[in-house]
């Protein structure tokens, strides 16, 4: 059975966004979801998550799927490169929604000094496209956290089919996505 698991953003949670209608819209379908609240959601580290995630994940195949929403995405993604997958595993795919690798406009220096590690700290694109067949990148041309390019180029090189939501903000409730319809499409093509 294909299993699902979607990661909220950095001070989000499992039950907010457009999270509880797209885990609904899931199970409707028969899929096993999780959505799992995430450790130190105010200050995330990248440890404590991807541990967190490797735990709820344990053995990922091709039926494993992931969405991730923001900081989710950067979990996905470190999680898949530090898992010590066999030379023909892989998993099922991913949607990456807001999702980055470099944030502008940060409030202040807490705030910077939380996303440091998540910035500068790489990840190995060749390893992760091996292990991740399908994904897409789902983003704003005006997020608040701007750096709209640089962001799309980086998951370019994972592969990622990018799709621009105009004016979408962070794609966050506070942007108008309790319901995300353009999420569980480009998710169903990749379940397919």
């Amino acid at each position: 059975m294909k299993r699902i698991f979607i990661i909220h953003r950095w001070s989000g949670g499992a039950n907010d966004d457009w999270r509880p209608w797209l885990k609904s819209e899931l199970e409707r379908m028969d899929y096993m979801v999780f959505v799992p609240g995430m450790p130190d959601s105010e200050a995330p580290v990248i440890e404590k998550w991807v541990g967190h995630l490797a735990n709820i994940v344990g053995t990922p195949d091709k039926d494993t799927y992931f969405v991730g929403h923001s900081i989710g995405c950067q979990t996905i993604l470190r999680y898949l490169d530090a898992h010590r997958f066999g030379p023909l595993e892989a998993v099922g795919g991913a949607v990456f929604v807001a999702g980055w690798f470099k944030l502008e406009n940060l409030e202040d220096d807490d705030v910077k000094a939380i996303a440091g590690p998540w910035m500068d700290e790489r990840v190995n694109a060749n390893k992760i496209r091996a292990v991740l067949p399908k994904s897409t990148l789902i983003i704003s041309d005006n997020d608040p956290y701007g750096a709209f390019e640089e962001n799309k180029r980086k998951f370019d090189e994972f592969g990622s089919k990018i799709v621009v939501v105009p004016k979408a903000g962070h794609l966050t409730a506070d942007d108008g996505f309790i319901k995300a319809p353009v999420i569980l499409s480009e998710l169903n093509s990749i379940l397919k």
